[in-house]
C-alpha cells in the first residue's frame, strides 16, 4: 500500500506550516505530499487565510528533494487551461519531475462567490473539466517545434507553441469522484489514477468497478490505472491519544472509526487492510491538524512497516 499525506490548507495554514508537513512527510518516507485547491475555509476562521495550491507546490518543489507533489484536486473553474498547463509544467521542471496533476469540476460555490470566480451549473462545469483535460494534455503531448490548436465549446487555442514542456512524459493525471457514468468515462480516457475519496470500502469498490467497465468500453486495459482513496487520519498509540487527536480536529473518535482511518495502530492497520481488499492501491491520509507532526511519524514508524 502506497501511503501519501493529504492536507486541507484552506482550513488555516501558512506556507511555513505546509513546508514543515511536507518535509516531515518526506523524511518519514511517505511517497507524496498533496494538498487541496480551495480558497475558503469550510468551518472556523481559516486564519491566516488561504494559500494558492500551485504557488505552494512551486515553493515545495525547491524546499523538498524526493517526495512527489500534487493536488486533490485543482478546480477547473479557477484557471484557464492554457495558463494551468504552463504552471504545472513549470512546477514539474522546478521539482525535477515530481508533480502529479489532479483536476476536478469544482464544487464549493461559496468560495467562488467570496472571490468573484464564476460558478457555472454542474453540466457546464463537467463540460469545462473534460475540455480542460483535452487542452492541457494536448499541449503537453504536442512535440517541441509543433503547434497546437483546439476549437471547443468553451476554449479556443490557435497556433500555440505548446510550451513549456513538463519534465515527465506524461505528467500523471488524477481524476476523482464516485465513478458515475460521465466521471468514469472521463477517468478512463484521461487519467493515470482514479481516486474515490471519503467513501466506504464497499462504495469505493463499486466506483472502481464502474471505472474498470468504462476502460473496457474504450478498449483500455483497466489495470493501466492506479486505484486510490482519500480518508481522514486519526491514529494513536492508545485510546487516550486517539481521543486527543480526534478532539483536536473537532471530531469524535468513534465517528472517525466509521468514516476514516482511525484508532490505535492495530485498528488503523486493519482499516487500511479493508480498503486494500476493496482494490485500493494508494491511500491519501488526510491530516487535518497540521501542527501535529508526531502523527505522521507514528504512522510511518508503526503502521507502514505492517503493510508491506
Amino acid at each position: 500500500m502506497d501511503l501519501r499525506i493529504f492536507t486541507e490548507p484552506q482550513q488555516g495554514a501558512s506556507y511555513e506550516t505546509l513546508r514543515k508537513v511536507a518535509v516531515t512527510a518526506e523524511q518519514a518516507g511517505f511517497s507524496a505530499f498533496f494538498r487541496s485547491d480551495h480558497y475558503l475555509t469550510m468551518g472556523g476562521d481559516g486564519l491566516p487565510g488561504p494559500t494558492d495550491a500551485w504557488t505552494t507546490l512551486a515553493a515545495l518543489a525547491r524546499d523538498t528533494t524526493s517526495i512527489r507533489l500534487g493536488t486533490l484536486v485543482t478546480s477547473a473553474t479557477f484557471r484557464h487551461p492554457g495558463v494551468l498547463a504552463i504552471q504545472v509544467a513549470q512546477v514539474d521542471e522546478m521539482s525535477g519531475g515530481r508533480v502529479e496533476f489532479g483536476l476536478g469540476t469544482g464544487w464549493y460555490e461559496e468560495e467562488h462567490t467570496a472571490y468573484g470566480i464564476p460558478f457555472p451549473p454542474m453540466a457546464e462545469r463537467f463540460d469545462r473539466f473534460e475540455e480542460q483535460l483535452a487542452v492541457i494534455t494536448g499541449l503537453w503531448e504536442t512535440p517541441a517545434g509543433k503547434r497546437f490548436d483546439h476549437s471547443g465549446k468553451h476554449y479556443t487555442l490557435v497556433d500555440s507553441p505548446a510550451l513549456p514542456k513538463p519534465v515527465q512524459t506524461p505528467v500523471p493525471v488524477v481524476v476523482g469522484g464516485s465513478g458515475k457514468k460521465r466521471g468514469a468515462a472521463i477517468a478512463a480516457r484521461y487519467a493515470h489514477e482514479f481516486n474515490a475519496p471519503f467513501a466506504s470500502a464497499e462504495d469505493t469498490a463499486g466506483a472502481f468497478g464502474r471505472v474498470r467497465e468504462a476502460c473496457s468500453a474504450l478498449g483500455r486495459d483497466p489495470r493501466s490505472l492506479t486505484y486510490s482513496s482519500a480518508l481522514v487520519l486519526c491514529a494513536g498509540r492508545d485510546e487516550a491519544e486517539v481521543t486527543r487527536r480526534a478532539a483536536a480536529i473537532g471530531r469524535e473518535a468513534e465517528e472517525l472509526r466509521r468514516n476514516g482511518i482511525a484508532g490505535t495502530v492495530p485498528e488503523v492497520v486493519d482499516a487500511i487492510g479493508r480498503y486494500r481488499e476493496a482494490g485500493v492501491e494508494r491511500l491519501y491520509l488526510q491530516v487535518l491538524d497540521l501542527s501535529d507532526l508526531e502523527h505522521l511519524e507514528l504512522v510511518a514508524a508503526e503502521v507502514a512497516p505492517q503493510l508491506s
